[in-house]
């Protein structure tokens, strides 16, 4: 159950909608993050989630080694006389593995949230996938090349990137406050002091199903 800690919850009657709950771009943003803790990246882990015009995820990824190269025998140094002995030349960055695992025939149109500025690498591809939004939480390396290099070619492009304010300081995904007897999506089964009998629960969901 994921829960907002800006404002406690107030208590609704059940025969009314939920009226606190989070919106879209926090929800997007939240799935990002969520694929993050996926990463085995000991010092960056970052996710994205690629959403399209009808506010449908079609898309997710976090930063890692390629499919058949080990977490344990490739590196994941930052640093090394050896260029070859550091994370850089291996790792699919959060928003390749995104595109690439997308479960549309393309991503057109679409909406990329991640946590970090895409570099200049990642940038190419979300421009030549046709995605024509970033939504992005951190520019921590705004003043390097590779971010600047991005930017420009998204400018030229027309892909338009967007920094995310979270409206509150964290979502709180806590499994201990379900009440997992009390959960039902489905009408009761009706007992034999109700007042209304089988034989006209039967006919409601016939006119519903109508």
């Amino acid at each position: 159950m994921a829960t907002s800690t800006s404002s406690p919850r107030q208590q609704q009657p059940e025969s009314q909608k939920r009226k606190d709950p989070i919106d879209w771009a926090e929800y997007f943003m939240a799935m990002a993050f969520l694929a993050a803790k996926r990463s085995k990246d000991p010092s960056t882990q970052v996710g994205a989630c690629i959403v399209n015009e009808e506010k449908r995820v079609v898309g997710i990824g976090y930063n890692g080694f390629p499919t058949g190269c080990s977490d344990d025998e490739f590196p994941w140094s930052k640093t090394s006389v050896n260029p070859l002995e550091t994370k850089y030349l291996y790792v699919c960055h959060a928003e390749v593995n995104a595109i690439l695992n997308k479960n549309s025939t393309d991503v057109k149109n679409c909406t990329m949230y991640v946590a970090l500025f895409p570099c200049n690498e990642c940038a190419k591809i979300i421009i030549q996938s046709s995605i024509r939004e970033v939504v992005y939480m951190s520019d921590k390396h705004a003043h390097k090349e590779h971010t600047v290099a991005a930017k420009r070619m998204f400018d030229a492009a027309g892909v338009r990137y967007t920094q995310y304010k979270p409206p509150h300081s964290q979502i709180v995904i806590d499994f201990t406050e379900i009440d997992w007897d009390s959960l039902n999506q489905v009408p009761a089964t009706p007992g034999k002091n109700d007042t209304t009998t089988t034989e006209e629960l039967c006919r409601m969901e016939t006119l519903s199903i109508e």
